[in-house]
């Protein structure tokens, strides 16, 4: 099965960099957290507030629509029988679609100057199928993956697993396979080791999402704000270096 994947989407394990186009590229931002942390409502608060601004927001979310897409939903609904190993390759060959994607992909965003919101990325690889494939493996296929942009800003939305269960009590009627509160337990322990390594490499900001949305979304919002602001004091700093050569 793998091979069948891997035969289909070249795949180069080399260093990868931002996609710079022209003077201005959008930013990637990807926010992470349990099921029931929030993210739905978070990623339209801040696309409300980017739009407000004037800059442009594509909303996307992995798994994606795509039939790779709809076999990793398959197997998350629990129709169909996959281990951690299958799953972290399909969300790779998944992933990297999501990217190159020539009609709606992140690069093509991203090149246009259009910020992307992700509703979850390879952090949440690490974490759920890292939780039961080797975490090693994982993180370093997505990592070292050329054809898959570096985020420019990760939000995890922390909310303890008691109350992410409740939600999701409250709010659907079926589960899918890691949603049960030992699972989610053992995730959430998981992304945190994961951060604990990528502490000097990613920009990762965790933001307490057990209060009111809004005010979860004031912090959102600054983390937002303060990612423009360090791009526009960069572009500063390169015109004046331009202007006075």
């Amino acid at each position: 099965m793998l091979k069948s994947l891997f035969a289909i989407i070249p795949i180069e394990l080399k260093t990868k960099k931002k996609v710079v186009t022209g003077n201005v590229r959008g930013k990637l931002i990807v926010l992470e957290g349990l099921d029931g942390s929030g993210k739905g409502t978070q990623i339209r608060l801040l696309s409300d507030y980017i739009r407000s601004t004037g800059r442009q927001a594509y909303l996307t979310a992995e798994p994606t629509s795509s039939s790779l897409g709809g076999m990793i939903r398959d197997a998350l609904g629990g129709f169909v029988g996959r281990d951690a190993y299958e799953l972290s390759a399909l969300f790779l060959a998944d992933r990297i679609f999501h990217n190159v994607n020539p009609r709606n992909g992140i690069r093509k965003f991203l090149d246009e100057g259009i910020d992307v919101i992700c509703d979850r990325y390879y952090y949440s690889s690490f974490a759920y199928q890292g939780t039961d494939a080797d975490l090693d493996w994982v993180m370093r296929m997505n990592l070292d993956c050329r054809e898959i942009t570096a985020p420019d800003l990760c939000i995890f939305l922390d909310v303890d697993t008691e109350q992410c269960d409740k939600r999701i009590a409250e709010n659907r009627f079926d589960r899918e396979i890691y949603e049960n509160i030992e699972m989610q337990r053992r995730i959430r322990a998981r992304f945190f080791e994961v951060f604990a390594r990528l502490k000097d490499s990613d920009p990762i900001r965790i933001v307490d999402a057990s209060r009111q949305p809004e005010a979860v979304s004031e912090d959102v919002i600054r983390l937002y704000q303060e990612l423009v602001t360090k791009e526009g004091n960069d572009q500063s700093l390169t015109d004046d270096y331009k202007n006075n050569r």
